[in-house]
Order: C-alpha cells, then sequence, then structure tokens
C-alpha cells in the first residue's frame, strides 16, 4: 500500500470513523423521482429521466457542453437503454443533487500506472476514492470523465425506467413482462402495439422495477454508431446560446480593464472622466476575486461603449506585493531546482523502484538531457464572460462554466447571500480546456452586478485581456537520464522535473473551504517523512498532476525513479488541456527516442520491447505504425516520427510525417490509433481526436507565454498564432475494438504529438528538439 493509499491506521479516531463511514452502502446515483420536478404533465422516473405525455424523455444534463460532443453521447446511453430513437430524448438542466457529481473525474487522479490496476493497492484507493467522491458530489466536466463517470449511472437510470414503464403495462393489460418488447418507444405484446410511454408514465412512477438488466453489447443498436450531433442544427443555424448570446430585459454591459502586472492592485485612476462619456453608468473597482488580479469594470448602455470606455482608463497600477516576475528567469530558476533535485534524489518520488543510481553508474552507457516547456495560454475561442443578476436578495447566474456548483459558490461569496440563493444557468461554451475550471470571471460579474440596482450585467473580457490573465499551464523543466546495457537494453531510468503544482493552486482559490481538508487527506495519503518534510517547505502535498505521464510512462525498465521537486512561481496556474500529460509526454516520449537512438534501434520496435505485459498498449503502437507504413521507406524527403502515450484510461499512438520547408517542418500526415474503451458514437470520436491533434500541433509549434516585469507579452493571435486550414495535415484515425467500459477522449490525443512530430524532425534534419515550443 505504501504512499499511495491512505493509512487508515495512523488516523487514529478519524481513521475508526472512516472504517465505520466506508461500511454504509454507497451513496446511490440515481436519485429518485422528486429530484426533478414535474413540468407540463411531465413524469419524473428518477433522478434522471422524466417521461412527457406525448412520449419523449427527458434527460437531466449535468455536464457542460463545449464542442467534445458529450451532451449527444450521454443521451445515446440513455436512447440505448429506453430503446427510443436519439431525437426523442430532450435535455434538461440538471440541479444540484450530489447524484450528479464528477466520481470519474476523481477515481481518475489516483497516482497508480498501467501496471497497478490489478493491484489490492489501487483497488482499494479507487474504492474509497468514488466514496468520498459520490459524497462530495462535486460536479465538474473535465479530466476526459464525462462519458466514463455516466456509462453506469445513466445507462442503469435508463434500464430501470424502461423496467418500470414495462411493469406498468404488463399491470395495465394483465400480462407478462416477459412478453412485452420495446420499439422505438411503443411497448408491443405478440397481439399488436399496446402502449407508448407517455401513456405509461404516471403508473410506471408507482411501479417497483424489478430486477433490472443492462442491455447486452450484442443486442445494442445505437452504441457504437455515428448518429448525428443532437446540437447540431442549433449551432447550423445560430440559435445556440453561449454566454456571449445571452440577452435578458434590461440588460446591460461591462467591460473590464485588469491591472497589467499579474497580482499586481489598483491605483488612483481617471474614474469621473470615464464616467461622463456617452453610455457609461458605472465603474466599478474590483479586488481580486477567485485567484484574479483586481480590476476596474466599466458598465455601459452597450459592449461597445463599455470597451471603449474601459481603454480610457489611465490608472496609476500597483505592483505585485511580492516582485514582479520574468519567465525567463522562472525557467532558468527551474533548471537549477531540477538539476540539483535530481543530484541530491530530493523532492516527491511517485515511482521509486531499484536502485537507479547504481543502475545508472554500472551502465553500458548513459544518455542526459534536459527538456523545457513554458507557460501556456487557453485562448479559448470564446473569451471570459457571464451575466449576472442580483435582484430582492437572489443572484442568477448565466455562464460558460464547466463547474457550475463552485460557479454558485463564488456568486454567493461575492454576492453575500445562502448558497440556495443562486440560481446559475449553464449556457454552452465556446471552448473550456480547463480554463474554465476556474470561476473568477463569475464572481466579477455578480460582484459588478450588485452594484447595478436588479439589472442584469454581461460582463465581457477582451481578447487582450483573457490572454493576458489566464491561469497558465506552468512552465517546467525536467532532467532525464537513462542507462542501456550492452545489448541496448535500458536498465535505468531517473527523471527529475521541478514546476508549479496545479491543483493545489486551483483548490486554494476556487475550494478555498474544501482547500484545507483535501490537503490534509493528501498529507496522510503520502505519508512518507522525508518527501513530505521537503514539500511541507513548500506547503503542498504531492499533486498528481505534476508528474502524471512520467511515473505512469508503462515502459518495464528495472530501475526507475520519477520525482516531482514543487516550486512557487508566483504566476497563475491552472489546468490546461491533458494538464501535466502535455508536456509530460514531450519529456518521456524524446527521450525514449533518443535511447532507441543510442541502442541503434527501430524506435517502434524499441517501445514494443519495453510493453511486455501490455498488450493493449502494443496493439496501439502496432495499429498506428501499420497504418502509417512505418516498416516502408517513406518518400524522399518525408521522415517520420512516433510517440505512445497514455492519459484519462485511453492509449493513443500517433506518427508524424515532415517534410522540410525553408528550414522549418511541413506537417504532411498525422496517423493515430486510440484505445479508448467502449466508443460510444465514432463520428465524435474522431472528430475529438482531430481536434486533440490540431490544439496539441498549435502548441507544439507556437505556443508560448513570455512574461517580463509581471506582463504577459502575447496580447492577442498574432502573437500567439494558430495552427491553419493550410497548415493541417492529413489526419487518419483509427479506433481499436474494445469491449472495456468508455475512457477518455476530448485530451488523449493532444499529448503524443508534439513528440511525435519532434522525433519526426530529428528523424529528418538530425537535431533534436528539447525546447517547446518547436519553432522557438
Amino acid at each position: 500500500m505504501k504512499r499511495r493509499t491512505v493509512l487508515l491506521s495512523g488516523l487514529g479516531a478519524a481513521g475508526a470513523l472512516i472504517v465505520g463511514w466506508g461500511l454504509l452502502p454507497p451513496r446511490s446515483r440515481l436519485g429518485d423521482a422528486r429530484t426533478l420536478a414535474p413540468v407540463d404533465g411531465e413524469v419524473g422516473l428518477n433522478g434522471w429521466i422524466k417521461i412527457a405525455a406525448d412520449g419523449r424523455v427527458l434527460l437531466a444534463m449535468p455536464r457542460s457542453e463545449m464542442g467534445q460532443g458529450v451532451h449527444t453521447a450521454l443521451a445515446q446511453l440513455v436512447a440505448e437503454e429506453l430503446d427510443v430513437p436519439l431525437a426523442t430524448v430532450r435535455l434538461t438542466a440538471a440541479g444540484h443533487d450530489a447524484i450528479y457529481g464528477n466520481v470519474a473525474a476523481f477515481t481518475g487522479s489516483l497516482p497508480f500506472g498501467p501496471r497497478d490496476h490489478e493491484r489490492g493497492a489501487f483497488k482499494l484507493s479507487a474504492w474509497v476514492t468514488a466514496k468520498l467522491a459520490r459524497e462530495l458530489g462535486l460536479n465538474l466536466t473535465g479530466g476526459s470523465s464525462t462519458t466514463a463517470d455516466a456509462w453506469g449511472p445513466l445507462r442503469l437510470a435508463a434500464a430501470t425506467a424502461r423496467a418500470q414503464l414495462l411493469g406498468a403495462a404488463g399491470l395495465k393489460h394483465k400480462l407478462p413482462v416477459a412478453e412485452l418488447t420495446v420499439e422505438d418507444g411503443v411497448i408491443h405484446h405478440a397481439s399488436g402495439a399496446l402502449d407508448h410511454y407517455g401513456s405509461l408514465a404516471a403508473q410506471a412512477a408507482l411501479t417497483p422495477p424489478g430486477d433490472v438488466v443492462l442491455k447486452a453489447r450484442a443486442r445494442w443498436t445505437q452504441i457504437g454508431q455515428p448518429l448525428p450531433r443532437i446540437d447540431l442544427a442549433a449551432k447550423v443555424d445560430g440559435s445556440a446560446r453561449y454566454g456571449l448570446d445571452v440577452r435578458e430585459p434590461g440588460q446591460v454591459f461591462a467591460a473590464i480593464r485588469h491591472c497589467p502586472m499579474l497580482g499586481g492592485g489598483l491605483g488612483p485612476a481617471n474614474v469621473d472622466a470615464v464616467r461622463a462619456r456617452p453610455g457609461v453608468l458605472r465603474v466599478v473597482a474590483l479586488g481580486p476575486i477567485a485567484g484574479s488580479t483586481a480590476a476596474y469594470a466599466v458598465v455601459a448602455r452597450t459592449t461597445w461603449h463599455a470597451s471603449e470606455a474601459a481603454k480610457a482608463l489611465e490608472v496609476a497600477w500597483q505592483a505585485p506585493p511580492g516582485g514582479r516576475v520574468d519567465s525567463r528567469a522562472i525557467l532558468a530558476a527551474l533548471e537549477s531546482q531540477a538539476r540539483r533535485a535530481h543530484e541530491a534524489e530530493e523532492g516527491f518520488a511517485f515511482l521509486a523502484q531499484g536502485d537507479p543510481k547504481a543502475a545508472l553508474a554500472g551502465a553500458a552507457s548513459r544518455l542526459e538531457a534536459v527538456y523545457s516547456a513554458p507557460y501556456l495560454a487557453h485562448a479559448v475561442l470564446e473569451p471570459m464572460n457571464c451575466t449576472a443578476q442580483v435582484r430582492e436578495g437572489h443572484v442568477t447566474v448565466w455562464a460558460p462554466t464547466q463547474v457550475p456548483g463552485l460557479a454558485r459558490d463564488v456568486a454567493a461569496r461575492a454576492a453575500g447571500v445562502a448558497r440556495a440563493e443562486v440560481t446559475v444557468r449553464v449556457t454552452y461554451l465556446g471552448g473550456g480546456f480547463g480554463r474554465r475550471l476556474d470561476v473568477d470571471f463569475i464572481g466579477q460579474a455578480v460582484r459588478v452586478a450588485v452594484e447595478m440596482g436588479g439589472l442584469p450585467v454581461q460582463l465581457v473580457w477582451s481578447r487582450e485581456e483573457d490572454m493576458t490573465h489566464d491561469f497558465y499551464r506552468p512552465a517546467e523543466v525536467a532532467v532525464l537520464q537513462g542507462g542501456l546495457d550492452a545489448a541496448g537494453r535500458p536498465v535505468a531510468l531517473a527523471i527529475t522535473n521541478a514546476a508549479d503544482a496545479v491543483l493545489p493552486r486551483w483548490a486554494e482559490r476556487v475550494m478555498p473551504g474544501l482547500a484545507p481538508a483535501l490537503d490534509v487527506l493528501n498529507r496522510n495519503a503520502f505519508p512518507d517523512g522525508r518527501a513530505m518534510a521537503a514539500l511541507s517547505m513548500r506547503g503542498d502535498a504531492p499533486d498528481k498532476t505534476a508528474s502524471e505521464g512520467l511515473f505512469d510512462l508503462g515502459y518495464a525498465i528495472p530501475h526507475m525513479r520519477i520525482a516531482h521537486q514543487p516550486t512557487r512561481s508566483g504566476v497563475p496556474i491552472g489546468m490546461w488541456r491533458s494538464v501535466g500529460h502535455s508536456h509530460h509526454a514531450f519529456f518521456k516520449e524524446g527521450f525514449i527516442d533518443e535511447l532507441a537512438h543510442a541502442a541503434n534501434a527501430d524506435p517502434v520496435a524499441f517501445r514494443l520491447a519495453l510493453l511486455d505485459g501490455l498488450p493493449r498498449h502494443q496493439a496501439v503502437l502496432q495499429r498506428a505504425a501499420d497504418a502509417a507504413g512505418w516498416g516502408r521507406p517513406p518518400a524522399a524527403g518525408v521522415a517520420r516520427g512516433v510517440a505512445l502515450h497514455e492519459s484519462y484510461g485511453s492509449i493513443v499512438a500517433q506518427v508524424v510525417e515532415v517534410v522540410r520547408e525553408r528550414g522549418q517542418p511541413r506537417l504532411r500526415r498525422v496517423v493515430c490509433a486510440m484505445d479508448c474503451g467502449t466508443v460510444v458514437n465514432p463520428g465524435i470520436v474522431v472528430r475529438q481526436v482531430e481536434s486533440g491533434i490540431v490544439f496539441g500541433l498549435t502548441a507544439a509549434l507556437w505556443g508560448r507565454i513570455d512574461i517580463v516585469g509581471s506582463e504577459v507579452q502575447q496580447k492577442n493571435f498574432p502573437d500567439q498564432p494558430l495552427l491553419t486550414l493550410a497548415q493541417c495535415p492529413a489526419i487518419e484515425t483509427h479506433l481499436l475494438p474494445s469491449e472495456g467500459p468508455p475512457t477518455g477522449v476530448g485530451e488523449p490525443a493532444t499529448p503524443p504529438v508534439a513528440p511525435a512530430l519532434a522525433n519526426a524532425w530529428f528523424a529528418l534534419t538530425g537535431e533534436r528538439k528539447r525546447r517547446l515550443p518547436l519553432s522557438a
């Protein structure tokens, strides 16, 4: 069990309480009919499903749709088990009940590798974590967990509703349920059609479901099919409602100007002059809210009036109290800290096996490299925005958010009301990528609305404010050492990375009341005295995201130590699409390629030999290689690179083909193979793979945030370009068949593309790229 499991014996009386709590039955995730309020004759059958009088199915939807297609995928699960057409399923906003909490996001955050999943420590930790997550009931859309989390509860909820409806039909017609079937929401008997679901719903609500059995895989007609997205028409005809589309009676508009220095403060401003401008209603001073930098908000009759007035603000901004920061100096300090911790074997070791120091000393050949990654902005296409109204002690929020419950919390704090007095209406999100796991912009909007006498206020950040006041992906430096024996086989691998830890920073600003409790739990879960003594200087318990993709690499190397040295840079950081995997795959797969080259081995064969005992990984890598024609020489002037990475339970291998053009790589083709468990909708999965690859290529080629004197230098897309259609390579996606439960899709295609591209560039030019972005 060691540090990866909560040691109950070390918790004293608290341990006894946890044991007693652990013996209680798990909290049901079905809820009951009372969870869903009846509207216009609709009948709730459990906490997820309502049936309308005309037979339509209403699904309570707690997760945010930000282009990843989860609204369609989850509706498909329900349609399959209820035997209704997908078009029959309509979505209704879920409430705040704990049954809607995301359990899979928590169990997926456990610090275990692919070779640990059958071990008792993993199973116990997963069980305890799932129970904790059910009690917490945190509704979040992130960690590529939505379909994985819904796979059991939603199918069970729909199957239970189906059983109740069949039972009601059997009672009504005095027929055995075993003789009844369902087709397109109509119950049939050998004698003919009997009733549609709508006519039976009221009776079904009073009918026990009996034994509920999920539909056998062989009988599926909708799961596994590329059915059209249910939001497609609205997004084509413009009726889809994003945050920026919200319009309420009497609505006014606000623009924001943050202190240009991260963490800086407000100073005297020409407020009276700005207030006198046409259309301006008010200027509101905003202190830090949920991690934001202090700012002024200008409220006006239109967005244009507000934004122009905000530009006219002249402010004597105050420097950050902790001093100014510079990203170049931070990267230099990170390298120094990583080297020092690596040499002294300091930092928290997420993986320690064998004796890597002795194995490296005795290796026939040794390699050492330093890899680095810069700060990165999310650059979501819909900038931060929120509409808020505070009237008669009640707060209403319309927001594109990934965390509606936490949005409710920050709105309550900002308005000084009880949580029960806040209503959050989640719109479509014009991109999330982890940025909308933060709630700073929601707190700001509510704070402004408090000043507006009951008028709804839409706060919109400009692109410049969005890019210069993000919660960035952390900058990071890693020192990697590897040793090969005389036959070219890896015998040792040691990696130490230095970076700020994301989860502690996110929790302390988003969940300030819960963060200390989570920190205590983490410290008890990782009871390594020496490691914790080092970590206590920084005040952080170990954060799995700080080493994910490194310690759980899967390659069978006998002697390994993978450690993280925590730092505090003073730069606001947050979760970025695939979080730690996004740069750790670049470090790990780049260095594995270096070892393969040093061993004079084929990069694919070298990896396959290290994956003994992991047949899924081997199959994915082999599929990508075969599809890319790896065994055949590429065309003249073309080179290939390969990378393999697991994240969020999914295994992805990619082969990138490049040609050289004006000294830079020109992308020719990306071949991707993925094992993501059972595929609910292959069309959506393929689009998400393509999205992840394009997102990853943009970051790999140009993504960087430079900070000088605490001021971010990149302001807009000319400074932070996106991959264009003309630059985009051909992308081929191959999904491996699986009977396992669904795993992550939205993020896993992003991490491997940077190392695959860098490895292709090395094959083409002999130049090894160890620093992101590759164009640097």
